[in-house]
């Protein structure tokens, strides 16, 4: 029994020194702990900035946004009716160069030789008209201002 004692004793001792100590491991718990969880209030914190960053964007630049969408709407307005009035008024073209060959049919065309000497020699009639005179002006009434305003909004 005396021998068993002394193991007894030196096995205690050789685990009290291979046992690490518990205040030392959970202090360096506590400090991984404290760590994570700074770096999780610092990630917090951008996101809350993110988030109020978004807001405030979002706050200023949707109004923008539907102002230009407006604005954009009467452009597109104005380009669809300016887009009527070209079609218009090349339909009424035709129908007027459709009159013009029936009339240099009719009445036959002057060489462009002698309708230059008959206009310089001053006569009345052979002279550039205004492409409002006469059978024509019914033609002539497309006015630009009926299709789009006088100014383009800005």
């Amino acid at each position: 029994m005396l021998l068993v004692n002394p193991v007894r004793s030196g096995a205690r001792e050789l685990a009290l020194f291979l046992t690490p100590e518990p205040g030392a491991e959970a202090k360096a718990v506590e400090e991984t702990i404290e760590a994570m969880l700074l770096r999780l209030e610092e990630f917090c914190s951008l996101a809350d900035l993110i988030r109020s960053d978004t807001s405030q964007i979002l706050e200023e630049n949707i109004p923008v946004l539907k102002a230009k969408l407006t604005e954009m709407r009467g452009i597109y307005a104005i380009v669809e009716r300016l887009e009527a009035f070209v079609k218009m008024v090349g339909h009424h073209v035709a129908f007027l160069e459709a009159d013009v060959l029936q009339t240099e049919r009719d009445h036959g065309a002057f060489p462009q030789a002698l309708r230059r000497w008959l206009g310089s020699a001053g006569l009345p009639s052979f002279r550039n008209k205004s492409p409002c005179s006469g059978a024509i002006s019914a033609h002539c009434k497309l006015r630009l201002p009926d299709y789009a305003p006088a100014t383009a909004p800005s």
